[in-house]
């Protein structure tokens, strides 16, 4: 039996699409020591995990005692600080994939967005990069949803919300285990790199662009 053509092609948005640096949002507005051990990957202050747990559906508000309780009340308030000015940390759309989402898009082929982040400052990513707006046939955000990625549940309601089948579907994230996830459920999935190997993935299941 041959395999349906592919129709549509979903996208992750950091490391995929844009360039999140948490770096960028802190550099230069606290001291190099105290940022060189937030943002290193031992993550000593759990910046990270706090806001994972945003991802995964919680408000700042509740998170932020949980931060001062665990770190003290400097540490909390750069945290705030650092959610409040989220924007900073999305330095720039990563090169090629722009361009990619647009071929597709020319093509005929869906184009779709489905990404672990917090429904209090996703709005930052179309904020500075309007051009998302037009691109994208819709977005499923996991701390909207409060269900998020690997779990299948957050790609079959990502399927359900943009009226898709996972057959003719490709997904790509950078990261493994999203990517395990997404082909759990029956989607074609690639781990991210650059946009040129993106590009080559989706010409070897026979995407014209």
């Amino acid at each position: 039996m041959t395999a349906p053509s592919i129709t549509d092609v979903i996208f992750d948005f950091c490391g995929v699409v844009i360039d999140w640096q948490s770096r960028a949002a802190l550099a230069g507005r606290y001291p190099a020591d105290l940022v060189d051990r937030i943002c290193s990957d031992d993550d000593e202050f759990g910046f990270f995990d706090y806001e994972d747990r945003m991802d995964h559906g919680e408000a700042l508000a509740e998170v932020l005692p949980v931060v001062e309780r665990d770190h003290g009340r400097r540490i909390a308030d750069i945290f705030k600080d650092y959610i409040t000015r989220y924007d900073d940390a999305l330095v720039r759309l990563l090169p090629g994939s722009e361009q990619l989402m647009r071929d597709l898009k020319a093509a005929g082929y869906g184009v779709w967005g489905l990404t672990n982040w917090s429904r209090e400052t996703i709005h930052f990513a179309f904020e500075k990069f309007p051009q998302l707006e037009d691109i994208l046939d819709g977005t499923v955000v996991s701390g909207v949803e409060r269900k998020f990625k690997p779990n299948s549940d957050f790609y079959e309601l990502a399927l359900r919300r943009f009226g898709i089948n996972a057959d003719s579907s490709v997904f790509f994230d950078d990261t493994e285990k999203n990517v395990a996830g997404a082909r759990a459920v029956g989607i074609h999935a690639f781990r991210f790199t650059d946009a040129d190997q993106a590009r080559r993935d989706l010409i070897s299941l026979g995407v014209r662009i």
